[in-house]
């Protein structure tokens, strides 16, 4: 292991989204607090409690998720393709670092904003609320977990992207969809039969039901397969997005 240019590029990617946190950490802080006071409080004069919880305490792991895995995969996604499209990565790929090395530090990058960007929209909630944490380290253990993992996502569809066009499409169509599906405002007991059985296929679904117990000791889901679900999409992307890397598919041109 190349520690000093493994650190090196860390410094490099973390101090990237924090010089320019107004665009990285701050939104989705501010977007929190909008569906809190949009949704949770207007909402909630019609829809009391679901689970026996406050309609508002609810929606806040769902809001929580949402924001760590948009921030932790936009992270590593742009910075990713913006290498690429500034021809910047043929400078990389000549620096003594290996394909995993490189890897592991986009990711390492894009999991901190995440986390970042989860805790932040977390204390939003226990200031604004005085949202109650059942297990503050299990919760800060999932965050940083589904963090890495769609860190990872990232870091693949940023190597998979051509333009941002392609990239947007990709997460515009696929990941905000499955994002709101997943449970975020309601619960899926809520829903048609057929509509629940269609959302136990949607892996945000697991992510949103993790936090919500690991938060309020709720879940539509059992706690032990929202954990495996996340824990085996970390292990997934992880290892597909530091082999796409290793063997320079979509990067060597």
């Amino acid at each position: 292991m190349n520690w000093i240019g493994l650190w090196t590029l860390i410094k490099r990617e973390v101090g990237r989204f924090l010089s320019v946190y107004k665009q990285t950490i701050l939104p989705g802080v501010i977007s929190s607090g909008l569906y809190i006071v949009v949704f949770g409080f207007t909402l909630e004069q019609r829809i009391s409690e679901i689970n026996g919880v406050p309609y508002t305490l609810f929606i806040l792991p769902g809001l929580i998720m949402m924001t760590t895995l948009t921030n932790a995969t936009s992270n590593t996604a742009s910075s990713m393709l913006q290498m690429k499209l500034l021809q910047q990565l043929p400078d990389l790929l000549t620096a003594p670092l290996s394909g995993f090395e490189i890897s592991l530090a986009y990711i390492v990058g894009g999991a901190l904003r995440g986390f970042i960007n989860g805790l932040m929209v977390m204390l939003v909630g226990i200031l604004l609320i005085d949202m109650p944490v059942e297990n503050l380290i299990g919760t800060l253990g999932f965050i940083f977990l589904v963090s890495w993992a769609f860190a990872s996502m990232g870091l693949l569809l940023g190597q998979i992207a051509d333009t941002w066009d392609h990239l947007s499409t990709m997460q515009n169509f696929i990941l905000t969809p499955l994002s709101f599906l997943g449970g975020i405002f309601y619960s899926i007991k809520m829903l048609p039969d057929w509509a629940q059985s269609i959302s136990l296929f949607n892996p945000i679904y697991y992510m949103i039901n993790g936090i919500r117990y690991t938060v309020l000791g709720v879940s539509d889901s059992a706690p032990a397969t929202s954990f495996l679900m996340a824990l085996a999409m970390t292990i997934l992307f992880s290892t597909t997005a530091i082999f796409a890397m290793t063997s320079g598919k979509k990067i060597k041109q």
